[in-house]
């Protein structure tokens, strides 16, 4: 499997369910780096019929408060200022071997004048 909107990774496997697990995992890594980078995580594309995985739900969170942090101009620094954290605390968020309390996300996300919203959907 390929990820068109990242342009880089592929990943395989012995059948297509292992194939997808290894295509989680690939993307995950994609966007933490990305976001360990401050690089911009493009949107995805729609599917047309290829194979969709999706981020872990933590993952996802701290890819929201990236997307809302380069979308005001700020970086990690001003954020932990406006938020009055220390530059660590901000550091954990976008860590992705750091897990951090759902609390911390939507205070973030309420400093970029955002808030935090989860939903469900049929599997």
């Amino acid at each position: 499997m390929t990820f068109p909107d990242i342009g880089y990774g592929a990943t395989q496997g012995d059948t297509f369910e292992e194939a997808l697990v290894q295509a989680e995992d690939m993307l995950e890594e994609a966007i933490l780096g990305m976001i360990a980078h401050n690089e911009e995580v493009p949107v995805p594309s729609p599917a047309n019929g290829r194979p969709v995985v999706r981020l872990p739900a933590l993952t996802a969170a701290k890819l929201e408060v990236h997307r809302a942090m380069r979308q005001a101009g700020l970086d990690a620094a001003q954020l932990a200022q406006r938020l009055g954290w220390s530059p660590k605390k901000i550091t954990h968020i976008f860590d992705g071997y750091h897990a951090v309390r759902l609390e911390h996300l939507e205070a973030a996300l309420a400093a970029l004048g955002r808030r935090f919203v989860v939903t469900s959907e049929v599997a």
